[in-house]
């Protein structure tokens, strides 16, 4: 079957992947020109199945409301002449509750779990290299009422499986000892040993190289514009490259736009609640290797993440629901210099910083669309928020097997819409 995938992100990259595996023919699309230049370019870089507690939960109402008036708060919501925006919000009020919440974690573990697991075969098969650490994800927090906050999704991650230890700042300085500029600081931690972290545009380019070795057609430069369909199929896309009006046509679609697939969806009377989610960026060289750490840190607190890629230090994290520009905002940028230079002082370079700002499709349940649609050819892998990298390998593979009639070896509520 010809399969044409919308989406060289690291999602779109990984369902080529997979589904060339089981022996289609895949193309796919994408308006840049390269694999990864978009969400997948610079983002934090962890594998983190330990990073299931979603935005919303009981605790996020009053906390985005304090947060309003701070330009630099790790969530900013402005407001918009934009009803998909406040849908969203509205939305993302109604999963705010404890059972929601629940629900939504159980989802995101069991997709997180099975996903590493993915990535962990594929690497294995292929020996693909991406400035990859296996040394574990910790979770620290200088605030203690944060840290007490985070014990009842720890305690439902660990009822599924995700080894979430929690752990004193003794350990934590044992574990990471480049903590140590806050270790009086720290209130505790968590340390979940399984997950990993790596640089998610040089896999996703890797892996396009040996998509395209094995056979998938990359159609880069090329804007999609819409569909062609007839009753409840779909029969072609229509796209514009170089001035050159075309309608790609396959025996399946697959939408993996992002947060663009929302957009190109609607065209069919499909809607999909999702909305950019814009998070930042700092990349910034190692200035002191004793100084500077190993084991993926994530700041809740601040709703960072720091991943280590090789003579790299990448820090992720923030917010921002205010539409789909990509303008940096220098405030928050800085933001992210300031609370990580204070965290370990003498790791980085944080005079050279290299700013970066992407759209993350984000769902008020943090939950994505994967699946089926009402087209009987159109298939879903989209809106995974701030979890593309993490969540990647194992939704490909899931839709792969939905594409070809299986069950997923995963429990995941998947899509029907």
């Amino acid at each position: 079957m010809h399969i044409l995938v919308l989406g060289a992100g690291v999602v779109g990259t990984t369902t080529a992947w997979f589904l060339q595996k089981q022996g289609h023919q895949v193309t796919v699309v994408d308006r840049q020109n390269k694999a990864a230049l978009e969400t997948s370019y610079a983002n934090g870089g962890q594998i983190s199945v330990s990073h299931a507690e979603p935005w919303a939960n009981p605790s996020a109402p009053l906390k985005v409301l304090k947060w309003l008036t701070r330009p630099d708060a790790p969530l900013l919501f402005r407001p918009r002449l934009d009803p998909a925006q406040w849908r969203w919000a509205l939305s993302f009020l109604g999963q705010c509750t404890s059972a929601r919440a629940a629900h939504n974690i159980r989802q995101m573990v069991n997709l997180g779990t099975y996903s590493r697991g993915q990535l962990q075969a594929l690497r294995e098969e292929t020996g693909i290299e991406y400035d990859h650490l296996e040394k574990g994800i910790l979770h620290f927090y200088t605030n203690p009422a944060e840290f007490e906050a985070a014990m009842e999704p720890t305690r439902l991650m660990q009822e599924l499986g995700c080894d979430r230890q929690v752990i004193d700042s003794a350990r934590a300085i044992e574990l990471e000892p480049a903590l140590k500029p806050i270790r009086h600081r720290i209130a505790g931690a968590t340390y979940t040993s399984e997950d990993e972290s790596g640089d998610a545009r040089k896999f996703t380019q890797n892996l396009a190289q040996r998509c395209a070795d094995a056979g998938v057609t990359f159609r880069y430069g090329t804007r999609i514009l819409g569909f062609e369909q007839a009753s409840e199929r779909i029969l072609g896309v229509q796209t514009l490259n170089e001035g050159r009006h075309e309608t790609l046509r396959a025996d399946a679609y697959v939408l993996s736009l992002g947060s663009f697939s929302a957009a190109l969806a609607r065209q069919l009377g499909i809607y999909l609640n999702i909305y950019p989610a814009k998070g930042y960026s700092i990349t910034v060289p190692v200035k002191n290797e004793e100084a500077a750490f190993n084991v993926s840190l994530t700041d809740d607190e601040y709703k960072l993440v720091f991943s280590r890629l090789g003579d790299r230090i990448r820090v992720a994290g923030t917010a921002e629901l205010s539409g789909y520009s990509r303008r940096l905002n220098y405030t928050r940028c800085r933001a992210i210099v300031r609370r990580t230079a204070e965290v370990m002082p003498e790791a980085g370079h944080w005079d050279q910083a290299e700013f970066w700002a992407g759209l993350r499709p984000a769902t008020p349940s943090n939950v994505p669309y994967i699946g089926k649609s009402h087209y009987a050819n159109l298939y879903l892998n989209t809106g995974h928020g701030t979890l593309g990298w993490t969540h990647s390998c194992g939704s490909a593979a899931a839709l792969a097997d939905i594409i070809d009639g299986r069950t997923p070896e995963v429990d995941f509520a998947f899509s029907r819409l």
